[in-house]
């Protein structure tokens, strides 16, 4: 960037209000850039201004995360992600002390040299950069703030004997999982924060922390980069680290910057050593209190102008060195490495015949090794990759969603867990870079589902290994001298020491009847101060409770197994509805809050899974003018359309805007449109519920039980509840619509202006009586006629046993009655045996004008042929002479006998025989 404007490097301790200053001064441009050193700060600056501007301007860049809106005037950002060429009015970089990191320094150093805003720059961080700052931007002024409180060191403290509001601090994963589980032991439970977990997780954790769930927090040295906690004491595990290439001691400096977050604000903190670390030399303790360090001297530096000609001077420029007595040429990073090894490869170095060839594979190198396997492993997943870019342009779907459904799994311990997630951070880092993948937006959405997923599964198996709800929960109240201890056994019933008082149904406190009017008033008081742990436990349980124990009523309300823990209601939008919890007032707010979250969270997922195809095409920006017209009209009734509410509409769509709805799922049925897959029982329970909110009714209808294909038509119920229960009223019973269809593909093979009768397919697909069918025709448009006939009667069967010779043409001999011995006389000639039979003709009920209904209909409801019925046909008649016969489809033309087929003779054959 143009260097122009005012630079600034704010320095000085932690707890100075440096990166607030920041953001204040980014605000009051019109433009600005901050860059931060973890994502997991830069997630928390993002939030923060996004409370101040709205999400519409702010943007937040990292390398597994972009969301950039349309009108960005302020982005967030990693340092190595920094946009810095937009020409913004203002710019930041934050703990610009990491220029001097052996790991990441360079990229600091260049944000120094190079990034600058319009009209302001500053640069944040220690005190230890002014003569480093000084020497390579002269121009530069500086600013000193001093630390809002004073920090102390208090020595060695077991940790039995830590105080609460602490955090011990670990330089290993194994470290602080021991310190995690001995402090579960003996304190009831803590939150873990790590640098390698995702934001959702860390601040779950965090959470935990902060909302006073536990007292305890165990951490890596990522709390030390800005990371706002309620802190008052830092106790130290180790002082040792490993960096990435060798165990060393760390320097007062990076000591200081982590004990600095004990204390806030204007509350003084504490900071010492526990467990194997040696307590502080009295030097060390005095320079981390007084906040003097030894300045930097040397800042880390990799050249910036990279020449892309080959690989080789790619290498080479990467390799470069420096004159400047402050900057000392960083150690080989794992980018550089990386493209070292891919250089040496024959199959890669064949692709490579262009400078934009050697600009892809360096961008590919530069994926970070989030996975950390090994060298060699990294090194062959970007090979792959680089052939994937450079042959076909992107990564192919099918190939990425094998790498993601891999990893798209939510059992497993804590270290699974974790590693899943590292794994899906490369795919996040491939999806965010623009051009890689075909779709963009649904792979960044996939795998930040799936990174979201893992997270909520890591949280919940750190919370259920170190926490013990039970155990903090007394501890604390042993120390507030409260001896009220409440317990609620599987039936739900509670006792206050010993004491039945009442029963808790869910979130609902239900007294003991029993007793006089004070004692109940002294029981409830005492219930509900012995039972607000009790609320937090069971809140945390069902917050952490999967979704299977949860259900909804068709009357609206939320049952957690059998309780009943609150209900919906109507929210901006049919497909957005709220939930009301039922929590007692004396709960809390947090218990109501969390328990609303969870039931909201229920509902979400609910209408998300239940309604897919529905959100799929409200989310589809293909669809263009009438369809997506259509699609919303669609939405709006939740995916059941009667057709001749929007036979107009129908007519007016062309088949490729058909055919885009129909790749949706949509069917345009001869009845009803609708999404054959909103049919099935959950959807319609949900359906009906979500209309009956909708419209505000206090009593919902009920969905009809699974499986019927007809059901009874009661006037006293709207029309429009069987039409969103999936069933069309048609006489005295309503058919399913999707069963309503079949039955019109039937129908539309018959001669509905000449007269046809039912068939034992058309009954077959309805269930019904002959008499039950007729109704519902008449229901749907036709005419039935009653008609009744001489039943025929199949042939009786030859007696195997007589003679058939001698039976031949013989006359049958009377037979004696038994009481007279005389011939009996030969009985009377039976009466034939009749039958009904119904005749169905279209006949559609006229509407007010005249006009038959149906007709706007586009003919799809019509029925075949024309004139009206003569006689009474019994099945498929054959045709009068003269008559003109009518049918569905035009005959099918007849195909010669290929000679050359080996079944031709035998269907010559068959010819022959009729």
């Amino acid at each position: 960037m143009r260097q122009q404007g005012r630079i600034l490097a704010v320095l000085g301790p932690t707890n100075t209000g440096k990166t607030h200053y920041a953001i204040e001064r980014m605000l009051a441009h019109r433009t600005g850039v901050i860059g931060l050193p973890l994502r997991l700060l830069a997630r928390e600056v993002y939030d923060r201004i996004v409370a101040l501007r709205g999400p519409s301007v702010v943007a937040l860049v990292t390398g597994e995360e972009r969301i950039v809106p349309e009108r960005t005037r302020y982005w967030v950002c990693t340092v190595e992600a920094m946009p810095q060429e937009i020409g913004a009015d203002f710019l930041a970089i934050d703990e610009i002390q990491l220029c001097a990191d052996p790991e990441r320094g360079h990229v600091f150093t260049d944000r120094l040299l190079h990034a600058r805003g319009l009209h302001e720059t500053l640069f944040l961080g220690a005190e230890t950069m002014r003569g480093a700052i000084a020497a390579q931007v002269p121009k530069a002024q500086f600013t000193r703030r001093e630390r809002f409180s004073e920090l102390t060191y208090t020595g060695s403290k077991k940790i039995s004997r830590m105080p609460p509001r602490s955090a011990i601090v670990g330089f290993s994963v194994e470290n602080v999982y021991a310190i995690a589980e001995l402090i579960r032991r003996q304190k009831g439970g803590c939150a873990v924060v790590m640098g390698a977990l995702s934001p959702r997780t860390r601040n779950a954790q965090v959470d935990l922390y902060q909302n006073g769930e536990v007292d305890y927090l165990v951490a890596t040295d990522a709390i030390g980069m800005g990371l706002n906690l309620d802190i008052n004491h830092v106790a130290f595990s180790g002082l040792k680290k490993f960096d990435g290439r060798r165990m060393r001691l760390l320097q007062p400096n990076e000591l200081a910057q982590i004990a600095g977050r004990a204390g806030r604000y204007m509350r003084n903190g504490t900071f010492g050593v526990t467990g194997e670390a040696p307590p502080l030399d009295d030097d060390m303790a005095a320079a981390i209190t007084s906040h003097r360090f030894t300045p930097v001297k040397k800042l880390q530096w990799r050249n910036a102008r990279l020449d892309f000609g080959t690989a080789d001077r790619l290498i080479a420029s990467l390799e470069q060195r420096t004159d400047d007595e402050w900057l000392t040429r960083a150690r080989e990073a794992d980018d550089l490495h990386a493209l070292r090894a891919l250089a040496e490869m024959p199959d890669v170095r064949a692709r490579i015949s262009a400078a934009p060839d050697v600009r892809l594979l360096w961008d590919v190198c530069r994926i970070p090794d989030f996975r950390g396997i090994s060298a060699a492993e990294h090194v062959s997943l970007l090979g792959r990759i680089y052939d994937f870019l450079h042959d076909g342009g992107v990564v192919p779907d099918d190939w990425l969603a094998r790498q993601i459904r891999r990893i798209d799994r939510n059992d497993g311990d804590i270290d699974t867990l974790s590693k899943r997630l590292a794994y899906i951070r490369t795919w996040t880092y491939v999806a965010q870079r623009r051009g890689w993948v075909g779709d963009e937006s649904h792979w960044r959405g996939a795998t930040r589902a799936v990174e979201d997923r893992l997270s909520d599964a890591l949280h919940g198996a750190l919370t259920k290994r170190f926490v013990d709800r039970r155990t903090s929960v007394l501890l604390r109240r042993l120390k507030q001298k409260e001896g009220l201890v409440a317990e609620v056994n599987e039936k739900g019933e509670v006792t206050v020491e010993g004491q039945f008082v009442g029963r808790l149904e869910g979130f609902r406190f239900r007294q003991d009847a029993s007793g006089s009017p004070d004692e109940a008033k002294t029981l409830r008081q005492a219930s509900f101060a012995a039972l607000k742990p009790e609320f937090h436990l069971r809140a945390d349980r069902f917050y952490n409770a999967p979704d299977t124990e949860i259900d909804f009523t068709e009357q609206g309300g939320l049952m957690w197994g059998e309780h009943a823990v609150g209900k919906l209601v109507a929210g901006g939008e049919v497909l957005k509805p709220q939930v009301e919890a039922f929590v007692d007032e004396e709960a809390g707010h947090d218990v109501a809050e969390k328990v609303r979250r969870r039931l909201q969270h229920f509902i979400d997922r609910k209408v998300a899974t239940l309604f897919e195809p529905l959100l799929t095409l409200q989310r589809d920006e293909a669809l263009t003018g009438l369809a997506r017209g259509f699609g919303f009209r669609m939405i709006e009734a939740l995916g059941v359309l009667p057709r001749d509410q929007v036979a107009g509409e129908v007519k007016e769509l062309d088949q490729e805007a058909r055919g885009a709805l129909r790749k949706h799922g949509i069917r345009f049925g001869q009845f009803t449109i609708f999404l054959p897959l909103l049919l099935k029982p959950a959807p319609t329970r949900l359906r009906l519920g979500l209309w009956s909110l909708s419209q505000g009714l206090s009593e919902f209808p009920e969905s009809p039980p699974p499986g019927l294909v007809t059901i009874p038509v009661v006037p006293e119920v709207p029309q429009g509840c069987y039409t969103l229960s999936g069933y069309r009223p048609a006489g005295a019973r309503a058919i399913r619509i999707d069963m309503l269809e079949r039955l019109a593909d039937l129908l539309r093979a018959q001669d509905s202006r000449g007269g046809f009768e039912a068939n034992p397919d058309m009954l077959s697909i309805t269930g019904m009586t002959l008499e039950q069918f007729a109704d519902l025709m008449q229901g749907l448009g036709y005419n039935a006629e009653k008609g009744e006939r001489e039943k025929v009667k199949a042939p009786p069967a030859a007696d195997a046993s007589a003679d058939p010779v001698a039976d031949a043409g013989a006359t049958p001999e009377p037979v004696a009655d038994p009481v007279s011995g005389d011939p009996a006389a030969p009985e009377a000639e039976a009466e034939p045996e009749k039958e009904l039979f119904y005749t169905f003709t279209w006949a559609p009920k006229r509407k007010a004008g005249g006009r038959p209904r149906g007709e706007e209909r586009q003919g799809n409801n019509r029925p075949q042929g024309k004139g009206k019925p003569k006689g009474k046909p019994a099945g498929k008649r054959p045709p009068r002479d003269g008559a003109q016969t009518y049918q569905a489809r035009p005959p099918k033309k007849e195909k010669p006998i290929d000679p050359d087929n080996p079944f031709a003779a035998a269907l010559m054959g068959l010819k022959s025989k009729q």
